[in-house]
């Protein structure tokens, strides 16, 4: 059975504007319509069943877009295999079919302009979708940012997942997207729900909301290394040393103790793990705390050093290797060191906690020596 009379008629009305974005209300049987004079609808009054009136609403307007009634599968197809499926004219042609596959394509694109997610914003307002458009660069300096920033601060309170509460937090505290009693508030929330300190941990590592005073070897470290600028483990140490660098591995050592979940632990090691990157002395994936523990030992031994900066920090200032060696073993940590707990269960909470104990007390106390 073919479309109503009068539907064919104010559909073909609608597609021959000039659309910015389609979006269909499969639940209220609407067609929306985005354009320059703002937003437009058609009332669908179906002939059959609405799942089957639906599909050919959705063909006539693939029709109307890509001159195939296919709908997305057929775009991705030819535009990929044209190798344009990134191109602004194929984006937007995307964001004309209706279809909600469609609408998240756009929003995973490698590049996306402030102006097409205002248009796939209207099209399809998810927590989701907010997070993927505050990965460009063009949409957080753009107008869509702060929209969007409010919006996933706003759904926080209903976010249920630790991983999209610790991305949403991160995305969000990407400069000038909220305020600063926002930012406040965010953080107060985070000592409920320590995912969210996470997402501060991976945003602002230097810059976190905590009052926290500098190591008491600051000053004298700032003297001893001021000759060795160049030095990555001169550069980490004075970071960590330094008010933020307290704040951060006190953020740390909060998060450790008591993880709500896998995931947030998880995340919490890679996190940590990327902050230290530039002192890791190699890329070996551990899966056990003790071989970290037992190469950091190796690292810090003069004799076994292979690495100039290492080796000249170690000779310099001998004193200084139970920082280093404390250095070393949280560069070596990541999300392998978890697997052989996690891989056999699923568990969350106190009982998590209790079972990866024998990862994280060793971790919480070379924490302590960073932390006086």
């Amino acid at each position: 059975m073919n479309l109503s009379n009068e539907d064919n008629l104010r559909l073909n009305v609608l597609l021959h504007q000039e659309l910015q974005a389609i979006r269909i209300d499969e639940s209220k049987m609407i067609v929306y319509g985005l354009s320059g004079k703002g937003e437009a609808k058609v009332d669908l009054k179906p002939n059959c069943k609405d799942e089957v009136y639906i599909k050919q609403v959705k063909e006539l307007i693939s029709t109307h877009v890509l001159g195939s009634p296919g709908g997305y599968p057929i775009f991705l197809r030819r535009w990929t295999r044209m190798g344009q499926s990134r191109t602004n004219e194929s984006l937007e042609r995307l964001l004309l079919l209706g279809e909600s596959e469609a609408i998240v394509a756009v929003v995973n694109a490698d590049e996306v302009s402030n102006e097409i997610a205002r248009y796939a914003w209207w099209a399809m307002p998810t927590a989701d979708n907010a997070r993927c458009l505050l990965r460009h660069k063009d949409v957080v300096e753009g107008g869509m940012g702060i929209t969007l920033a409010d919006f996933l601060v706003e759904f926080l309170p209903f976010e249920e997942e630790p991983r999209a509460m610790i991305e949403s937090a991160r995305l969000v505290l990407q400069q000038g997207l909220i305020t600063e009693e926002v930012r406040e508030s965010l953080w107060k929330k985070g000592n409920r729900k320590n995912a969210l300190l996470v997402g501060f941990l991976k945003a602002l590592p230097d810059d976190l909301p905590i009052a926290a005073t500098e190591h008491k070897l600051f000053s004298e470290l700032s003297e001893k290394l001021q000759n060795y600028k160049n030095n990555v483990y001169a550069k980490i140490l004075l970071r960590l040393c330094s008010k933020q660098g307290q704040a951060y591995l006190t953020t740390v050592e909060s998060v450790i103790k008591k993880p709500s979940n896998q995931d947030v632990v998880i995340l919490l090691f890679e996190t940590i793990k990327d902050y230290l990157e530039t002192v890791r002395p190699n890329q070996t994936q551990y899966f056990d705390i003790d071989d970290v523990l037992a190469d950091a030992n190796k690292y810090v031994t003069t004799s076994a050093t292979q690495f100039e900066d290492l080796k000249t920090i170690l000779n310099a200032f001998p004193e200084l290797h139970p920082l280093i060696r404390s250095v070393i073993v949280l560069s070596l940590v990541g999300e392998t060191l978890l697997r052989p707990v996690f891989s056999r269960t699923d568990a969350i909470g106190t009982l998590m906690r209790k079972k990866i104990s024998h990862i994280t007390t060793p971790l919480l106390q070379e924490l302590s020596i960073l932390r006086n």
